[in-house]
């Protein structure tokens, strides 16, 4: 019986891709960078399956070629933002996700960016590397305790609760929080967390503000130039969410003018294109989008997809569907 062709548009954790060679007859992009549009489009010709990740972008144009051969797009990652999924469902092709596996590292990260920013670690290792530290002294890069602080989570999912568990038990961090349906009551007592309708209800009242929410055109720019002045003065916001969800001019003018606080981003809008505004902004810290960087969690997303196809190609439905 012939084996499905499938496509993955970037390279993977080894033991994966030895999985899948194993099971499929497997092509892979051996230049590991992201693919163009017109390269998809091409591809949905020629392959039973797409594994793709959050540096291809699949609009509806992706979809609309020749008569497509891929009738499911595994990918590599949680969100799907990058996916016109309802395209997708048009043409009769299958899209599944990766949730669950990389909730804890993704909230590990978000803890240490609200570490460092508050710290000033970030310009503390600066200093040093630069040769510009002179010693200890009672004044120097003063930052904001974390412990007993209050925490405001947007988007109170598997990650955000993640984060949770890591503040309110860690740190001792007062948990606020907001959702777009209600959070049962057991899941908020575990926390000892309290649930407010809105996000300009939750950002007036922390000290910490971090994002896990969905991205997509309906959240695109959901903390903008008005809500970010909501925030109190010294209070900072971290984003291990989506680059959209954060108005990226709007965070640089409120860094440069002491606004808010601080920030720490491990997602940009437009990766890997950073804007110059915020490269300046000492009061930020950036990671290059590591929240699910651990060989653990790299290899648990793979094995999820694979999971995925298996089903797929046997006839039975995903564990991970979303359209």
């Amino acid at each position: 019986m012939t084996r499905p062709r499938i496509l993955a548009t970037r390279r993977w954790p080894k033991a994966v891709e030895q999985k899948l060679a194993e099971l499929f007859e497997l092509t892979l992009n051996a230049a590991d960078v992201p693919l163009s549009e017109a390269d998809l489009r091409d591809a949905m010709g020629q392959y039973d399956a797409i594994l793709p990740t959050v540096t291809d972008r699949l609009p509806a144009a992706v979809f609309d070629g020749s008569a497509a051969r891929t009738r499911i797009l595994a990918n590599y990652g949680v969100g799907y933002a990058h996916i016109d999924t309802e395209a997708a469902k048009a043409r009769g092709i299958t899209v599944t996700n990766t949730p669950d596996v990389l909730s804890e590292c993704t909230a590990d990260i978000a803890m240490t960016l609200m570490l460092m920013v508050a710290r000033r670690a970030g310009e503390g290792e600066r200093e040093l590397r630069d040769r510009r530290w002179t010693g200890w002294r009672p004044t120097h890069l003063i930052g904001t305790k974390v412990s007993g602080a209050t925490l405001g989570i947007i988007g109170f999912g598997r990650i955000g609760q993640a984060m949770a568990q890591r503040a309110h038990f860690g740190f001792g961090m007062k948990i606020v929080v907001q959702n777009r349906s209600a959070v049962p009551a057991e899941v908020l007592a575990r926390y000892n967390a309290v649930q407010v309708p809105t996000i300009d209800d939750i950002l007036p009242q922390c000290d910490f503000v971090s994002l896990h929410c969905p991205g997509g055109a309906a959240n695109r720019h959901l903390i903008n130039a008005q809500r970010l002045d909501l925030m109190r003065p010294g209070a900072f916001l971290i984003n291990t969410a989506r680059g959209e969800v954060v108005d990226e001019l709007a965070l640089a003018q409120a860094l440069w003018f002491g606004t808010i606080g601080g920030a720490g981003l491990d997602v940009f809008e437009r990766e890997p294109s950073i804007p110059p505004e915020l490269l300046g902004a000492d009061n930020l810290v950036m990671l290059p989008h590591l929240g699910s960087a651990t060989r653990e969690t790299r290899e648990a997303m793979g094995f999820r997809v694979l999971e995925n196809l298996d089903a797929f190609f046997e006839g039975r439905a995903p564990r991970d569907r979303v359209a």
